[in-house]
């Protein structure tokens, strides 16, 4: 073509099945767009993993003196004048992303089945700091952006708590803004802590996974509620806040309903406070909410509305009904004998909210801290 023309289309008749073609094209090329871009993070992770093994294996500071971050980052960026990832903060990091691992590996071997790799198990107890030459990436790492990982093993104080946190982003494809609101909410001090009766109102391995999606206490901070508010605000601030509430819930919430009237053949109506779907384990979860410190009381009354939501609403392939207070304190005795009698599965646990005052002292604080 010498001169420039318009692209003419009157040489096609566009019907459904080219239609239906042509967005299948788009579905197969961003499917290999994600799959080159986790190819690409794949590729930078195992380079990061193996330069922090070296350094870690060389001992590189001991033996090339305290500036040998500053000069390998010189020589490196010369190398690859294009490239990002070699500034001196970044190699740190990488040496101890690798450093953290290595170390809980040593010092736990019990856990290098997390790893996955016969050889290393076998080398922990026999080689010692030779491990660091055989430590491979597990392959599940390689799903995680880096600094998602610069983000876990910053905060994270065990193997346990950051592989935990691996498995989530995994999971639940957070971005890293999501991951560093659940790193500063101890997501993984909170996550299976509600007390519960489970171990006697479910059979294994029905009892773990219900357990699994009861955090205590919850963290409520995205809600704005005045000093002194009651439980209908509570729940009218949640049902607002839904999208946050069902964050904060955890994966695999749905919401059912809000005050769904329930009515009784002899004229009695009875509104649990909401109702939700566990999609992945098949379970409604009815949930009662107190802005006060629990009482015995409320355990019978929950007992009640999950029978109603197993007798008119389980299906026949769903699992047993679960029901959660959510109250302001609680003291632990008076749960557990509370619930000790009770037929139902049900569990209790606490949220955390800062009141509007507290917040905007926080804020004012800070915003004083940023002038100085």
């Amino acid at each position: 073509m010498d001169t420039p023309e318009f692209v003419k289309r009157d040489g096609i008749i566009a019907d459904s099945k080219y239609v239906e073609w042509l967005s299948s094209i788009k579905q197969r090329y961003q499917r290999s767009q994600i799959k080159a871009a986790v190819q690409v993070n794949h590729t930078m992770l195992e380079f990061y993993w193996e330069l922090g093994r070296d350094i870690v294996a060389l001992k590189a500071e001991s033996q090339w003196g305290s500036g040998f971050f500053k000069q390998l980052s010189l020589d490196l960026r010369e190398m690859f004048p294009d490239k990002d990832g070699f500034s001196v903060t970044n190699l740190k990091y990488i040496k101890r992303w690798y450093l953290f691992y290595y170390e809980h590996v040593i010092n736990r071997q019990q856990l290098v089945d997390d790893f996955g790799d016969a050889k290393i198990r076998q080398h922990v107890t026999e080689f010692g700091q030779q491990v660091a030459d055989d430590l491979g990436m597990p392959a599940n790492f390689a799903l995680v952006p880096w600094f998602h990982h610069v983000a876990i093993i910053s905060k994270s104080k065990s193997l346990d708590e950051a592989l935990f946190y691996i498995n989530e982003v995994i999971a639940g494809n957070w971005s890293r803004s999501r991951l560093e609101d659940e790193l500063k909410s101890d997501l993984f001090a909170r996550q299976g802590k509600a007390i519960t009766n489970f171990s006697k109102t479910l059979e294994l391995p029905q009892q773990q996974l219900a357990q699994e999606i009861l955090k205590d206490p919850l963290d409520f901070n995205f809600l704005h509620l005045k000093q002194g508010y009651d439980e209908r605000e509570l729940e009218e601030a949640l049902v607002t806040n839904i999208t946050n509430f069902l964050l904060e819930l955890g994966r695999g919430f749905s919401f059912v309903g809000r005050q769904m009237e329930l009515q009784m053949p002899g004229g009695q109506t009875f509104f649990p406070d909401l109702i939700f779907y566990h999609i992945p384990q098949h379970r409604f979860v009815v949930v009662e909410l107190k802005a006060v410190q629990y009482v015995p009381e409320f355990a019978g009354k929950l007992n009640f509305y999950v029978t109603a939501v197993d007798e008119l609403m389980k299906g026949e392939g769903d699992n047993p009904s679960v029901g959660l207070v959510i109250c302001k304190s609680s003291d632990k005795t008076v749960v557990e004998w509370s619930l000790k009698d009770i037929q139902k599965p049900l569990g209790v646990a606490t949220y955390q909210i800062e009141q509007v005052v507290e917040r905007t002292v926080k804020e004012l604080e800070q915003q004083k801290k940023n002038k100085e």
